[in-house]
């Protein structure tokens, strides 16, 4: 079993968990419900489904599935608004910007991995900086395969020149601690992402979990020594 010592890579989830994207996610799932004539949701209601992706957030607020013909229409829509209004609203989470200052002020890597397409992931982090302090990025079409699959993760480990064992992810969701555990990974969940009232955490076999960003230094901290 890997030991906290070796770390050298850590490893996030996008939406959720690195970068609060909430905000405009609801505005666009709005613009498209009055599109449509349907009643708008309030942004506190929608943001447990963001971590679901287009699948979660329509589901919330048309009660489509993937499998229904007006699904794909949808999605499309959603995708098209929501392309045009990226980072009006969205930022890191309070506190993620001294977290990762910290990574790279000991000579840590990061990256990220995430489920959202690559045209809206590439975009984003530019409008936010960071992609170009980031070691590395694994959109949800990089490969053929998305999380939960463990494919991504060691996609990702293999760009920051870093072993499975070697790497923490940090996410919010049951599929991204799962996709880590599957690669041999350490995993944290984010509590103060976008869990669903009926997750449980507990559950979902991660070494641990943070409150808030910045916890993410204490963990890291409490590793002895970095290769």
């Amino acid at each position: 079993m890997a030991t906290r010592s070796n770390l050298k890579t850590i490893l996030f989830d996008l939406d959720g968990t690195l970068v609060d994207t909430a905000p405009d996610l609801s505005e666009t799932l709005n613009r498209l419900l009055i599109r449509h004539q349907q009643p708008t949701r309030s942004p506190e209601s929608i943001r447990p489904y963001v971590s679901r992706g287009t699948t979660g957030m329509l589901g919330f607020a048309f009660g489509v599935t993937e499998e229904e013909p007006e699904f794909v229409d949808l999605r499309k829509e959603f995708l098209d608004i929501y392309e045009n209004r990226l980072c009006h609203h969205s930022q890191l989470f309070d506190g993620m910007d001294n977290v990762l200052d910290f990574i790279e002020d000991t000579n840590l890597s990061w990256g990220v991995v995430t489920n959202k397409p690559d045209f809206l992931t590439q975009p984003l982090m530019q409008e936010l900086s960071l992609d170009k302090r980031c070691a590395c990025i694994v959109s949800g079409d990089t490969l053929p395969q998305r999380k939960p699959d463990p494919s991504p993760m060691l996609h990702a480990a293999e760009l920051t020149g870093s072993q499975a064992d070697e790497c923490v992810f940090v996410g919010d969701a049951k599929r991204d601690i799962e996709a880590g555990n599957r690669a041999g990974m350490h995993t944290l969940i984010a509590l103060y992402g976008y869990l669903e009232e009926n997750d449980k955490p507990d559950h979902w076999r991660a070494d641990g979990s943070i409150s808030k960003p910045t916890e993410l230094i204490d963990w890291i901290q409490n590793s002895s020594t970095h290769v």
